[in-house]
């Protein structure tokens, strides 16, 4: 994600647009499917323990700041992309408190559909998009592929540049418009890449891979000797693992004790994760139909969390 600093990050966040009671919990809304589903399923955990719930609509750069000054108090998906220094840095300095990993972890990289193979043998190894770039280009890219992705930060010009390839970005708004690409472009089977994660709703309606990138290493980003373009950094892709944590306000544990042991013991999984992405579409317009839906399916994954009680407020 965006490299913001921290002054910058709560400098932006409209806090006067939001007036919540002093004692009410607040909750980020980010702007993908799985977090605002599973937000929304922790929020009403804590309401049925007492407390109040409100959301605050915010975009993954602006909530570490947010967190730090407790504008809001908890962020339960949270990916902690590894060129992303500021996460680890809010974790390591006390700026949030890591509230633990889930078991699943995510991938977040170039990815097409496998009908595109048919288009580009030789995929998904990244060599084979010297030799058909042309068939990714747009009406405007003047016959260089296309790669869609969204307003974060995964350093894609400089994979570009290092490993020589005739792609040009196009950044869109949000996931939502890279999904819209990629809807349409599915439906005609026509060529595309864009910047996909795992886990998300693809996993569970589009079959995919991701393009195998020469394999990170810490040197890619330090040694411009390292790897195949001996005189540039940045020629390799990006891990194959990613982790996604809890975390929350600093002053959780001692404000509101129960809801800090109830967010330790939740624990997703990938595929809890993937259903709940796959949960947010326009069919379920009705949020609460949807979470219904999950939690009926992840019955026994979630009943020990859904237990919890608190004896202390």
């Amino acid at each position: 994600m965006l490299r913001i600093l921290f002054c910058i990050f709560i400098s932006l966040i409209p806090i006067k647009l939001y007036a919540f009671e002093e004692d009410t919990i607040v909750l980020p809304l980010n702007d993908w499917g799985s977090q605002r589903i599973l937000t929304k399923l922790v929020g009403n955990k804590i309401k049925q323990l007492g407390y109040q719930v409100e959301y605050l609509p915010i975009t993954s750069t602006l909530q570490l700041g947010a967190l730090r000054k407790g504008v809001v108090h908890l962020q339960i998906e949270l990916w902690q992309s590894h060129d992303d220094g500021d996460h680890y840095q809010a974790f390591a300095k006390g700026y949030i408190d890591d509230l633990g990993t889930h078991q699943a972890f995510g991938r977040e990289d170039w990815w097409y559909p496998t009908y595109v193979e048919q288009y580009c043998p030789g995929l998904p190894n990244w060599q084979a998009l010297k030799d058909c770039s042309a068939i990714f280009a747009s009406e405007t890219s003047q016959h260089k592929g296309v790669f869609y992705t969204g307003p974060w930060n995964y350093r894609d010009a400089d994979l570009i540049r290092a490993l020589e390839l005739n792609f040009a970005i196009e950044r869109l708004e949000n996931a939502e418009q890279i999904w819209r690409k990629l809807q349409l472009a599915y439906e005609k089977k026509q060529p595309i890449i864009i910047l996909n994660w795992t886990p998300n709703w693809l996993d569970v309606r589009v079959e995919g891979r991701f393009i195998e990138f020469p394999a990170y290493e810490e040197n890619c980003e330090k040694d411009p000797a390292w790897g195949v373009n001996k005189n540039m950094l940045y020629d390799c892709g990006n891990p194959k693992v990613t982790l996604i944590k809890k975390a929350a306000w600093p002053g959780l544990k001692d404000r509101w004790p129960c809801v800090y042991q109830l967010v330790k013991k939740i624990n997703f999984t990938s595929e809890m994760i993937a259903q709940a992405s796959s949960l947010s579409g326009p069919e379920y317009q009705f949020q609460q139909v949807a979470m219904d839906e999950w939690l009926d399916k992840f019955k026994e994954e979630n009943q020990p969390w859904l237990d919890h009680q608190c004896t202390s407020q």
